[in-house]
């Protein structure tokens, strides 16, 4: 009996030990940020909205006038985008609705600003086909081309 009662003792004892090894390491979950992170994510943000609608407006073939527009509508665009996602709605299907309907008119005074290309690839853009890849490889060929022509 008395050894029965050691190791259900020593058991539980080695499985309390166990329990609590896993959890030392563990960080928790449900850390608020601290103000600076919060201030840091939203300018690590800003500065990759940015660069995003620069790289965007690159491949567009507006002069530089139209382009200033582009990027002030862009701009526009995705703080409104921004202020219905905060806003609280009855149902999702309402926010859909909301997003749809900005997505469909926020641009269209733009249409007879700008060519029929350029308004093709502001729609892929807006339905996030915009592949920025392509954008960046092309400025990487751009640099090491001038490179080469310095050097030679």
């Amino acid at each position: 009996m008395k050894k029965t009662i050691l190791f259900l003792f020593l058991l539980t004892s080695l499985s309390a030990l166990g329990q609590r090894s896993r959890n030392i390491g563990r960080v928790p979950a449900n850390t608020e940020p601290t103000e600076q992170e919060i201030e840091k994510r939203e300018r690590e943000m800003e500065e990759r909205r940015e660069e995003y609608v620069l790289n965007f407006l690159s491949t567009l073939e507006a002069d530089d006038f139209q382009k200033q527009i582009l990027k002030q509508k862009i701009y526009s665009f995705f703080e409104a985008k921004i202020a219905i996602f905060k806003t609280q709605f009855e149902h999702s299907l309402d926010r859909k609705e909301a997003i749809k309907k900005l997505e469909e008119t926020h641009f269209k005074e733009l249409e007879e600003l700008i060519s029929e290309n350029d308004m093709k690839k502001i729609k892929e853009m807006i339905k996030g086909d915009f592949d920025e890849k392509d954008v960046i490889k092309d400025k990487k060929k751009k640099k090491r081309k001038k490179r080469k022509d310095k050097d030679n």
